[in-house]
């Protein structure tokens, strides 16, 4: 019996609540892969773009913290998809 829904990595949690299903056609799961790594792409770039001397440093764990989430889920979605292709 396979598994149809593939929780997303945890972030210090024993009970998934984010699931991946993975019969969802490979286009959506690309969609939704590309708006996340899109999105830490763009935060990333403004980071790279700021003067950073006078950056507090709680808004820029704030911003690490959003960014690996994000490239995490993407990742999770990549790895369904990769399945999925190789099945």
């Amino acid at each position: 019996m396979t598994q149809q829904y593939i929780p997303l990595t945890g972030i210090d949690c024993l009970i998934p609540c984010l699931l991946i299903d993975k019969d969802t056609p490979l286009d959506v799961l690309h969609a939704n892969s590309t708006a996340r790594l899109l999105a830490v792409t763009q935060v990333l770039e403004s980071l790279a773009r700021l003067d950073l001397k006078d950056a507090d440093s709680a808004d820029l764990q704030h911003l690490a913290n959003a960014s690996a989430i994000l490239l995490r889920d993407s990742c999770d979605l990549l790895d369904v998809m990769g399945w999925r292709l190789q099945a």
